[in-house]
């Protein structure tokens, strides 16, 4: 029977730092008590220290938000791409950390889960995964070179992704990242009396703009995609790029994990995107009706992500950490992005400058 947390005032309360280490001790390692908080508020990431070997990271999944199930399908997704030699920071295998199966020390025994290749893991009701540390830094996107590497990389990752379907995990639709999110700050009273007309009315307009988007592009191929594919998900050393934070992975169109590597005015981006596909196609097909999509999928970005801040708000940690959100500023700035994006969904796609220097 599955443990559940604690009663707290929010589930992450009960992740105290001697709970994360027990939990990493759980898998027969042994911490030397040092613990870092990572950079991370969907999840809980720690860098924690390890007796006689280099640190490990722990991500704890935030309760309730993915199935099991569904957790399982990003780690086959980034052990897929591990074995083709793509620079995937990929879960740990109890193999890989003991050279055998681990023992549950608390209960004396097999672990729940003692095969060689399981990389989820359970402690007192978390979902836990553990992960080598990768150093790096972030890629300079204003490289051409840097570009075309990117590109490279992405469409190996493409190559893959669209071997096999997702099970488990979300598409990426205009109902789950449109209107969904819209409707949770409507309802939970977080846009301010005085905007909320605008915004219902805006955010109705640019949805509907953003289907039009979809219908111009025709039937779209959904594959597999690392799905939040941003610079800060991308960690760059001397051999190159290495991607990490599959947490996002779903299907959806390809051009999702390209287009949030372009920036800046829009001839700017047009020698970004023309760079990215150069290199991108070297291993996989892009579908030039997927450029109608990018103005359509930012839209869809803004929105979901001021839905995703909405639900996350009883988390203590997003207060601190987005003190801006929720004030009547962010909500002006907010339906002042979405009717510049209503502007750009009826201007021409972007037109890559496939022969720039």
């Amino acid at each position: 029977m599955q443990d559940t947390p604690p009663a707290h005032s929010h589930p992450y309360d009960a992740l105290t730092p001697d709970l994360v280490l027990d939990a990493v001790e759980q898998t027969g390692l042994r911490c030397d008590g040092r613990l870092l908080a990572l950079n991370s508020f969907e999840n809980r990431v720690y860098q924690v220290g390890i007796e006689d070997g280099p640190p490990l990271v722990a991500k704890f999944y935030r309760p309730g938000r993915w199935s099991r199930d569904a957790i399982q399908e990003e780690h086959a997704f980034a052990l897929e791409l591990g074995r083709a030699e793509l620079p995937i920071v990929v879960p740990l295998r109890n193999v890989d950390i003991m050279g055998a199966p681990l023992l549950d020390l608390e209960m004396g025994g097999a672990s729940r889960d003692p095969r060689p290749g399981a990389t989820l893991r359970e402690h007192r009701g978390f979902l836990f995964a553990l992960y080598a540390r990768q150093r790096g830094r972030a890629p300079e996107l204003e490289d051409r070179e840097t570009l075309l590497w990117m590109g490279r990389f992405i469409g190996r990752i493409h190559a893959i992704g669209a071997l096999r379907a997702f099970q488990h995990r979300p598409v990426l639709d205009i109902r789950t990242f449109g209107e969904e999110p819209a409707a949770f700050v409507l309802d939970h009273g977080f846009i301010p009396a005085d905007l909320r007309a605008a915004y219902e009315t805006l955010v109705r307009r640019v949805l509907t703009q953003a289907r039009e988007c979809f219908e111009r592009a025709g039937p779209v191929s959904h594959i597999r995609l690392h799905g939040d594919c941003h610079a800060g998900n991308v960690l760059w050393d001397d051999d190159g790029p290495h991607f990490v934070d599959l947490d996002d992975a779903r299907s959806g169109p390809a051009v999702q994990d390209l287009w949030m590597l372009l920036s800046g005015e829009r001839a700017a981006m047009e020698q970004q995107l023309g760079a990215v596909l150069r290199g991108y196609r070297e291993f996989y097909d892009f579908a030039p009706r997927e450029l109608l999509l990018i103005e359509a999928l930012r839209t869809l970005r803004q929105i979901h992500y001021a839905g995703w801040l909405a639900r996350r708000w009883e988390d203590p940690a997003f207060p601190v950490n987005f003190p801006w959100f929720n004030s009547q500023r962010y909500w002006q700035d907010h339906i002042l992005s979405l009717r510049e994006q209503a502007a750009l969904m009826q201007e021409p796609p972007l037109s890559p400058a496939l022969d720039a220097p």
